[in-house]
């Protein structure tokens, strides 16, 4: 099956082209931006060698879903979503800071416990814990956003004092990543589903308002649980049963690969890669509670440049 793995486009008025792990950005005229969400599908940093059937139009249409559910909470960057692969919005100046927040502990919080550590990006984790359990109450930890590479844990003192983000803007975006998560752990609950960890991303329009920018709430941002089985799993030391990216982490891993100097990217056979697109296709399902519609394949790039060129000529 065909999938998207780069773009070339030139649409009118545009300015620059930049190229992400997964989404390739066009930034136009007017401070207006084009995102195309690829089938490329990056873990532990890494771009792997071959596409996945579907994934950034499922990547776009829940994030679309996601934003436009929560914009009461925060104004967004989306306009419009005139392809099934490609969302137009205002540009923002980024923070160069990812608010990741986590209500339970898992994948890198329970990888960094399992060493020992009870602190993350200054946050204190309890004694006690096993893997999967929920926090007290959902924890920030921030990440610094990486141009290329992995990027690091930091701490909300460490964000201030290097004058990364202001104090009071920090604050800001604490307020809504919590209010966010609160309305994506209810989004989660109504479908069956636990929302267990994600990252948001802001930056500031041109009148100096704080804006979500990116996706948000997807299975390459997000973990989600079962609801169904979730205690029983836990009771027993079960792995719970995730909707979310970890799945390809995991076999990655016992693959011998988790993004490390000298290791090799395991080869994933199209038998494996159709059961990764299935895997999305359910995430989309599950996570919106919404019947997948699969997009024509043929000619993918055509495809989106008629649609971006309809949609600015009727705007």
């Amino acid at each position: 099956m065909q999938t998207l793995m780069d773009t070339s486009f030139s649409f009118p008025g545009q300015q620059s082209h930049y190229r992400g792990k997964v989404r390739e950005v066009y930034r136009l005229a007017n401070d207006i931006l084009v995102m195309i969400a690829t089938d490329r599908l990056s873990a532990f940093d890494v771009v792997m060698p071959k596409g996945i059937p579907y994934k950034g139009q499922i990547l776009n249409q829940i994030a679309t879903h996601m934003l436009q559910a929560t914009q009461d909470i925060v104004p967004n960057w989306l306009m419009a979503t005139p392809d099934p692969n490609v969302a137009i919005g205002k540009a923002c100046t980024p923070f160069k800071v990812e608010m990741v927040i986590r209500g339970y502990l898992s994948g890198h919080a329970a990888r960094e416990y399992a060493l020992g550590k009870r602190q993350l990006c200054g946050v204190n984790m309890p004694e006690g814990m096993r893997e999967n359990d929920p926090f007290p109450s959902p924890i920030i930890t921030p990440a610094t956003k990486a141009e290329s590479g992995h990027d690091e844990d930091i701490s909300r003192e460490e964000i201030i004092a290097q004058g990364i983000v202001s104090e009071q803007d920090y604050l800001q975006l604490e307020e809504y990543t919590r209010a966010l998560f609160a309305r994506g752990t209810d989004l989660a609950a109504a479908q069956g589903l636990i929302l267990v960890d994600t990252k948001y991303e802001f930056g500031k329009d041109a009148s100096g308002q704080i804006v979500l920018i990116d996706e948000i709430h997807t299975p390459d941002s997000s973990r989600y649980f079962y609801h169904e089985g979730y205690q029983e799993r836990q009771d027993r030391g079960e792995p719970q049963k995730q909707l979310s990216k970890e799945f390809v982490r995991q076999w990655l891993i016992a693959n011998g690969f988790q993004g490390l100097d000298g290791q090799k990217v395991p080869v994933m056979s199209d038998d494996y890669i159709q059961t990764v697109s299935q895997r999305y296709i359910e995430l989309y399902e599950q996570i919106t509670g919404q019947f997948f519609v699969p997009a024509v394949l043929d000619d993918m790039q055509a495809r989106i440049e008629s649609n971006v060129a309809d949609y600015f000529a009727t705007r």
